[in-house]
């Protein structure tokens, strides 16, 4: 009898899910985050304990869809909802995303800047460049290690806390039981963190990651394999459960940076990431400074393959296009096109007489417009038995899932009540 191949590491069964995590964490979100903690202190680090049960779950039906069916999130929304609907999203979620890697672009240009002088718009040239050859150029299997071992960029953040000094006791009393002021200015920013933190990119990363990863291992689908069930769908509750996780505690420990250094200062007017690496300099010092801004870059070499790729996935599937970073440019030359037009419209955002504050506000309202529509279309999917079987979502996911929905729908309402 042949012996049982020998069960990966936890770190090898990591993969879509942790990836995903860690690129939510993008200097856009840094950004986010950083106006949290220095405009409110540590009374915002209760909303990213709260978004982490519903991220995990929208992400976890996202993957099991994919792993599932075999087919990714659009093309599975393309057979429930009206074709004319999926189109509208996938353009919505394609603009978001540009203006999302513009501002990822020049967050990570000014960051370098802010550590090697130089012009910020040449480094944001040369990362955007660098990080659309690899993309393309690179096979998924070779790609998917340099995209994972980037997390690790995350850990700067962890870092920058022990440059610090920090009262747990105020920090354990913000998070359980926050001294909140329900101003106007407080509830935007709490808006802003939902938002940033459940982004609709990721819902189709995940999803088309697992079909990649399916495809690179020629697994096949649950559907037509289901004997792999229970081990795929614990490697992916592991996968999903430990990324997401990872991507809240650092939001948090932004948060906390923040909080405990640019508030206790004084300065809470904080608008882009590199502003708050800046301001974090005369007050935490030179190391501290460092480590937040190597985190703006690392995080953003991350994002951006995630932000393109999420939209060329999405436009693909739904136009019945090869898709898939394993396949060679001449292979997907539509796919590859649409991750560098991305690209280039980004990089045109540099050029061009745009506030990148206003951008990434009316990118955050495109992202409440698509998030609820989306993930409402993504719950139907998961409960649907003529799409995935007997491998719809228990009750328990499924209930948390549509909790996120509720969630969402609530914030992007308030984005147009505020």
């Amino acid at each position: 009898m042949k012996p049982a191949p020998p069960r990966p590491s936890w770190f090898k069964r990591l993969g879509p899910g942790l990836i995903t995590g860690a690129a939510d964490d993008d200097p856009s979100g840094i950004a986010t985050y950083s106006q949290a903690g220095a405009r409110f202190g540590v009374n915002m680090l209760w909303t990213v304990v709260l978004t982490f049960p519903l991220m995990a779950a929208i992400q976890a039906i996202c993957a099991r869809i994919g792993r599932v069916t075999g087919k990714g999130l659009a093309a599975n929304m393309a057979g429930i909802l009206p074709r004319w609907l999926v189109h509208m999203i996938v353009l919505l979620l394609f603009v978001a995303n540009t203006v999302n890697i513009g501002a990822d672009i020049a967050a990570m240009g000014a960051a370098a800047r802010l550590v090697t002088g130089g012009s910020g718009t040449l480094f944001a040239l040369a990362f955007a460049i660098a990080s659309l050859l690899l993309q393309v150029f690179t096979p998924y299997h070779r790609y998917v290690h340099v995209l994972k071992w980037l997390t690790l960029a995350l850990f700067a953040y962890v870092g920058v806390l022990f440059t610090v000094q920090i009262n747990w006791a105020d920090v354990l009393r913000g998070t359980v039981w926050p001294s909140v002021t329900w101003s106007q200015g407080a509830f935007t920013t709490v808006v802003a963190v939902f938002g940033t933190t459940i982004s609709p990119y990721l819902f189709f990363w995940q999803s088309a990651e697992e079909v990649e990863d399916e495809e690179l291992e020629g697994a096949g689908s649950l559907l037509a394999h289901p004997e792999n069930a229970p081990r795929e769908l614990s490697r992916l509750s592991l996968d999903t459960y430990v990324g997401m996780a990872f991507s809240n505690l650092i939001a948090f420990f932004i948060i906390l940076t923040t909080a405990v250094t640019l508030h206790k200062s004084g300065i809470t007017n904080i608008t882009t990431s590199a502003e708050a690496a800046q301001a974090l300099r005369p007050i935490a010092g030179e190391f501290a400074f460092l480590l937040f801004s190597l985190g703006i870059i690392g995080t953003g070499l991350l994002a951006l393959p995630v932000l393109a790729g999420s939209a060329a996935y999405a436009i693909g599937e739904l136009r019945g296009w090869p898709v898939g970073l394993e396949k060679k440019p001449a292979q997907a030359k539509a796919f590859y096109g649409v991750i560098a037009l991305a690209f280039g419209l980004g990089l045109l955002m540099l050029f061009l007489p745009i506030d990148p504050i206003k951008a990434l506000f009316w990118s955050a309202v495109l992202n409440g417009l698509i998030a609820v529509p989306l993930m409402i279309a993504t719950m139907i999917v998961v409960s649907s038995r003529r799409q995935l079987g007997a491998f719809v979502a228990p009750r328990g996911l499924k209930i948390v899932g549509w909790a996120a929905t509720a969630v969402m729908a609530l914030a992007g309402l308030a984005m147009f009540v505020l």
